[in-house]
């Protein structure tokens, strides 16, 4: 695999000429120009790019991305897009699903694609609800969310995307929500790591599911209810203006974490914990963090890099080709041959 090559482009170059159809106000409109305006930066060639999607309103993503794309079928995305990269390693693959494409229908393929670590950024858009097919609840929808699945309330208990992630072995585990500022560091840091990337995007369904995620992701005090995680760095938060004043930290006694207040900035002190984003153990305690009790944890909350299925794939195929002729007609008459003879209409050996 070739080293990557930076490409000067603008927003406009990954716009096109394509009709946005989403509903007005939908949460996917801010994570597509998150995307459209992150690629830039990251120096990614539109002719080298990628976006494979299955089925859902997310999954409309491709055609709006002026680059290679692929709208496939219903939570088969992650199977596609593993077949794309090891036909050529060296293309930029994102993969494009939803809560219900990704985690009900595609939840194997999804799981054999982060455990096998194969090098693709997988963005999967969470909105709680199956908004495609009018609002019935979907694997992340709370208990009591009522919908014409549902009519008197889910009693089901919600699958966690990134708990999920973390089960099936995935190396690098993100978290963002659609108007977030911080969604495109968040997406930087996917691309920038060497395997299978899972990013939950938090997005908001206006129709189907309006505001559910206002809980942690309204604008106003939102300070007390993010964690924006950054490795080596402590875990604070609360108002940024006026000083974080509470952090996160370890309760021994239980082996689980606890919120503490920070005094005068001495997070030290208080003994809140500095991310380490190569710690599953501790990705484990913040990915399960109860919200309410404590806030939403968000950023980049894993990042362990291992070797890429690619990658192996290629030095398998480079062993075995090591030293051989490519010769079609040789292969073809190699083994069990007979010669069909045209007038007696039977073969013969």
């Amino acid at each position: 695999m070739n080293a990557p090559v930076k490409f000067e482009t603008t927003l406009k170059d990954w716009e096109t000429d394509q009709e946005v159809r989403w509903c007005p106000g939908c949460g996917d409109y801010a994570i597509l120009k998150a995307v459209q305006r992150t690629l830039p930066q990251l120096g990614c060639d539109p002719k080298n790019t990628v976006f494979i999607s299955g089925i859902g309103c997310s999954s409309r993503f491709p055609y709006y991305m002026e680059s290679y794309g692929f709208h496939t079928i219903h939570g088969r995305a992650p199977a596609v897009a593993t077949g794309v990269k090891l036909a050529n390693p060296d293309l930029d693959v994102w993969l494009v699903t939803g809560d219900g494409d990704g985690l009900s229908i595609g939840g194997n393929h999804m799981m054999h694609v982060l455990r096998r670590n194969v090098n693709m950024q997988i963005m999967l858009f969470n909105n709680e609800i199956y908004g495609l097919t009018k609002g019935q609840a979907s694997p992340t929808s709370r208990e009591g969310t009522k919908s014409p699945s549902t009519p008197i309330g889910s009693y089901d208990r919600p699958a966690n995307p990134c708990s999920f992630a973390l089960g099936a072995g995935a190396r690098f585990i993100g978290r963002g929500f659609d108007v977030s500022k911080n969604l495109p560091d968040v997406l930087k840091a996917a691309h920038g790591h060497q395997g299978a990337a899972f990013i939950e995007i938090f997005q908001n369904c206006i129709v189907y599911n309006k505001d559910v995620f206002e809980d942690f992701a309204a604008p106003k005090g939102a300070g007390d209810r993010q964690l924006w995680l950054e490795h080596d760095k402590p875990m604070l938060f609360g108002d940024p203006k006026t000083g974080f004043d509470k952090g996160i930290a370890l309760d021994r006694e239980n082996l689980a974490l606890k919120v503490v207040d920070v005094v005068d900035g001495d997070w030290e002190a208080a003994d809140v914990l500095v991310h380490d984003a190569t710690n599953r153990s501790l990705a484990h305690l913040l990915i399960e963090m109860p919200f309410g009790p404590f806030p939403m944890a968000l950023g980049v909350i894993y990042d362990d890099p291992a070797p890429t299925f690619e990658a192996a794939v290629v030095e398998e195929r480079a062993k075995s080709a090591a030293g051989k002729e490519a010769n079609l007609a040789k292969l073809l008459a190699k083994g069990q041959t007979w010669t069909v003879d045209a007038a007696e209409g039977h073969p013969t050996d």
